[in-house]
């Protein structure tokens, strides 16, 4: 299945050493390609793409300018159900990851699950591994996860219905809402939910605690557009900030950042020789939202 949407992770210098990690802690993981960008804004950049339990990713090294934060965290689902082998599994990840990060919250029993805990690792990504058993449709491994903080508090469920808006193929899952008594939350706000844009799974949820993070450009989510036309819509339904407008890259009005990328970019990036990639970037770097025929040209040189 082809992944239209992929999630961006933005290291200093670590890109290629976290998806050595990472396919190391969790099954059926697999670094797909690695390539080098030369004269980026950030110097040489090295880009590598990765699959985690079916999952794709896409990470660059590209300099100190963006760190990760909780307000985008991956929910790991263990399932005992699909696997007899889930409890032990989710202590074996939970442990891997655990070498040199933070716990966020202790692994442990909740109201919610037998085995839950939320962590940063040794790289600052944050991971909220769980023990389900989800009923009706299932869910994949590793889903995106957005809290809503600070300003945004109180937004989850407004996002996600502008999200389901903007996707062509989009459906909404389960909501939990915040029942009285559990301040500072706001009864009624999303305690939890999930949503599908273009078959790719997200969950949203608010949090009134007091958290010092924001979204931010470390975590960001490619979406592969197949004609210009396509380009143009996810440009101008998403893009809320004109100063983050960069090379592809823009900021929707909850501060999330979306890349917005032709498919063959990834063709380029796996298959190109070093002069394409190169020629291709070198245009790419010059524009704002990405012109197809301008970076095929550049690509022709």
């Amino acid at each position: 299945m082809k992944q239209t949407i992929v999630p961006h992770l933005w290291y200093d210098k670590e890109a290629q050493e976290a998806a050595e990690f990472y396919t190391s802690v969790f099954p059926e993981s697999r670094i797909m390609y690695k390539t080098t960008v030369h004269e980026t804004p950030s110097g040489e950049a090295d880009v590598v793409s990765f699959e985690l339990w079916g999952q794709k990713f896409m990470a660059i090294s590209a300099g100190p300018h963006f760190r990760f934060n909780p307000s985008i965290s991956f929910m790991v689902n263990f399932d005992p159900s699909r696997d007899p082998n889930a409890a032990e599994k989710i202590e074996e990840v939970w442990h891997r990851l655990a070498e040199g990060g933070t716990v966020l919250m202790p692994f442990d029993t909740y109201p919610f699950s037998e085995k839950y805990g939320w962590i940063q690792d040794k790289f600052g990504l944050s991971w909220q591994l769980i023990l389900t058993n989800p009923e009706g449709e299932d869910r994949p491994a590793i889903i995106p996860s957005f809290m809503f903080v600070g300003e945004n508090c109180g937004k989850a469920e407004e996002a996600a219905d502008f999200y389901l808006s903007v996707f062509q193929n989009a459906k909404r899952g389960e909501i939990a809402r915040y029942p009285q008594g559990m301040e500072p939350d706001k009864e009624g706000t999303i305690m939890f939910s999930d949503f599908v844009l273009e078959k790719q799974w997200f969950v949203a949820m608010d949090s009134a605690q007091d958290h010092d993070f924001q979204f931010n450009e470390a975590v960001s989510f490619m979406v592969y557009c197949a004609t210009q036309e396509e380009i143009d819509y996810y440009w101008d339904k998403l893009s809320a900030v004109p100063e983050s407008e960069q090379c592809g890259w823009l900021k929707d009005q909850y501060g999330i950042s979306w890349q917005i990328v032709p498919c063959e970019m990834e063709e380029v990036m796996s298959d190109g020789t070093p002069e394409q990639i190169a020629r291709v970037t070198k245009a790419a770097f010059q524009m704002k939202k990405l012109d197809i025929a301008n970076l095929q040209k550049a690509y022709k040189g």
